[in-house]
């Protein structure tokens, strides 16, 4: 008899990576290729938050976000398949974010080249005659901001406790984190959570509201079974209650700065969705176990069980 918790967790681990068994070859890549912690510390801040079930309410958080850019947007709506397959594009985001996360700092620096060769593609003229290029340093500092404080801040409501790391963890994610958008080509960084904060802020007069489809699309993206639509639809509405004051309004959402009593329990109910899962997942994703392989300090995943480990 199949467990159903086994059951569960492959459901889930194929879905958001795209791969049947959970660890598609860019996950088997990361406990394979180069040697090393990589451009993160297997005990800091950046591993610690990319291997917290909170970024799969960030993650909803950010696409509000980067939807709020309309050159940004444009990138997206017309360059790739979203509507069509959205869990094929959501796996395309996780892997760039886990690969550069955990892998080491060969794999991490050939998947940053992959993404930059990405993004000399995506180039093309809005009907009003603004440019995009998904290569544009502001558009990539755009996106490296909305990604990183919907993180932020799904971390600190709904992720895991980070006492350990001091009350400046979130500076420190700030700093650390930003050296992947740096290796795509974005400049003019923030390396701190206040100046995160004000460079959201400094954005505002080219943010635009999030169309209605986008809106739409992100409360309930298409092929979720009913009990899958339960639980996504507990993180969307965590993630309404996480997006930036200056986002906020844009994305017709509560954003954080609502703490009416509907907000708080919305974001306990999430919060316990993500215990619950994370009680069937496990502690480690499979990414995160690939490098704790790779490293010597872990057991081999499932897949590599009968693979020999990686030369030290």
């Amino acid at each position: 008899m199949v467990n159903p918790f086994d059951a569960a967790r492959a459901a889930f681990r194929g879905r958001v990576s795209g791969d049947p068994t959970g660890a598609p070859d860019w996950v088997r890549e990361i406990a394979t290729v180069g040697s090393g912690a990589g451009w993160y510390d297997p005990d800091g801040v950046v591993w610690r938050v990319h291997g917290d079930l909170s970024t799969l309410v960030g993650g909803v958080a950010a696409l509000l976000g980067q939807g709020a850019h309309p050159l940004a947007l444009a990138g997206v709506q017309r360059h790739s398949a979203y509507r069509e397959d959205p869990w094929k594009r959501l796996a395309g985001t996780a892997r760039w974010l886990v690969v550069t996360t955990f892998g080491s700092a060969e794999l991490a620096e050939r998947e940053s080249a992959r993404v930059r060769g990405m993004h000399r593609r995506v180039k093309g003229t809005l009907p009003d005659g603004r440019a995009y290029s998904a290569g544009d340093p502001d558009l990539l500092r755009w996106v490296h901001l909305a990604f990183t404080d919907a993180f932020l801040a799904a971390q600190d409501a709904v992720g895991r406790s980070m006492t350990r790391y001091g009350r400046r963890w979130h500076d420190d994610y700030v700093h650390d984190w930003a050296r992947s958008a740096e290796r795509l080509g974005a400049t003019d960084l923030p390396h701190t959570r206040a100046e995160l904060a004000e460079a959201i802020r400094a954005c505002a007069p080219v943010l635009e509201p999030v169309p209605d489809a986008l809106l739409a699309f992100l409360q309930g993206p298409p092929g979720l079974s009913a009990p899958e639509k339960v639980v996504y639809a507990g993180f969307s509405a965590g993630a309404a209650r996480l997006v930036s004051p200056t986002i906020a309004p844009l994305a017709r959402v509560p954003g954080r700065a609502s703490r009416t009593p509907r907000d708080r329990a919305q974001l306990l109910v999430t919060e316990a969705q993500l215990r619950a899962l994370n009680l069937a997942l496990g502690s480690h994703s499979p990414s995160e176990e690939a490098a704790r392989w790779r490293l010597g300090v872990g057991p081999a995943p499932a897949w590599a069980a009968r693979t020999p480990p990686p030369p030290r």
